[in-house]
């Protein structure tokens, strides 16, 4: 492993408008579970919610027709307000705070990269952190749904809070998901963390990438990329790669 962190050390010295591609891997270093391995949130058993198929719990549709379940399901499983970043989400700030980094493109909800510092991020599956009414617009805090009172967290005009995370059944964010592919479409290396690239459409967003380096770190290999750029795979935990990428680079 030591040569192919050598290698994307070398590829970053080479590069000078990085993009990061994130998915749940980034995420679950610091605790978070992801939704699909087999100790994922859809495979934790829960009497409450077996009734339920996984994608439901979590699809526009539960949110308005049954929104008593899909707030308790919200509420006990996408509660992140006492994880913390991990050595991942630092590095990445780290190197954007380098000026090596230009975006981090994330499929996270989490939150966690802003927490560690980064600053242009674009959450293309929206955000457990930003919180809204469905009927004026009203924003309110990240713990509103959390503690309020209410099994339906409601607006001052009654209308239903609810959190800025894409659902099942909704389109993805606009606004980032145009910055998320003008930033891989500009990026002379892209860095692809964390993910297997199965989740659609987002997946297929690095199809934009034309640059020269190519890195991809994740626990499993990743079955097919087109790699007609320089490219690198590290089969390791993401947080442990990355702060030794780092430290090589500024240390």
């Amino acid at each position: 492993m030591d040569d192919k962190i050598k290698r994307l050390k070398e590829f970053l010295e080479k590069s000078e408008n990085v993009v990061f591609f994130g998915g749940a891997g980034v995420s679950t270093e610091s605790g978070v579970p992801d939704f699909r391995s087999k100790d994922g949130l859809y495979n934790q058993r829960d009497v409450r919610f077996d009734m339920y198929e996984p994608e439901y719990l979590l699809s526009h549709e539960c949110l308005y027709s049954e929104p008593e379940v899909f707030f308790e399901f919200y509420r006990q499983k996408l509660d992140t307000s006492k994880i913390k970043p991990n050595p991942a989400h630092y590095a990445l700030a780290e190197l954007e705070k380098r000026g090596k980094l230009k975006a981090v493109v994330t499929q996270n909800i989490d939150g966690l990269h802003q927490l560690a510092g980064s600053k242009n991020v674009f959450e293309i599956h929206g955000t457990t952190k930003k919180n809204y009414c469905t009927r004026c617009g009203k924003k309110y805090p990240s713990d509103y749904i959390y503690k309020s009172d209410s099994a339906i967290p409601r607006c001052t005009c009654g209308g239903i809070v609810r959190c800025d995370v894409t659902l099942y059944g909704e389109q993805l964010p606009e606004k980032a998901t145009e910055g998320a592919i003008e930033a891989i479409s500009r990026a002379d290396m892209l860095i692809i963390g964390g993910t297997s690239l199965t989740v659609y459409p987002a997946a297929s967003y690095i199809r934009f990438f034309g640059g020269k380096y190519l890195a991809v770190i994740n626990k499993t290999p990743i079955p097919y990329l087109n790699r007609t750029a320089n490219y690198v795979e590290i089969n390791a935990p993401i947080g442990q790669v990355l702060k030794k990428t780092v430290d090589l680079l500024y240390n």
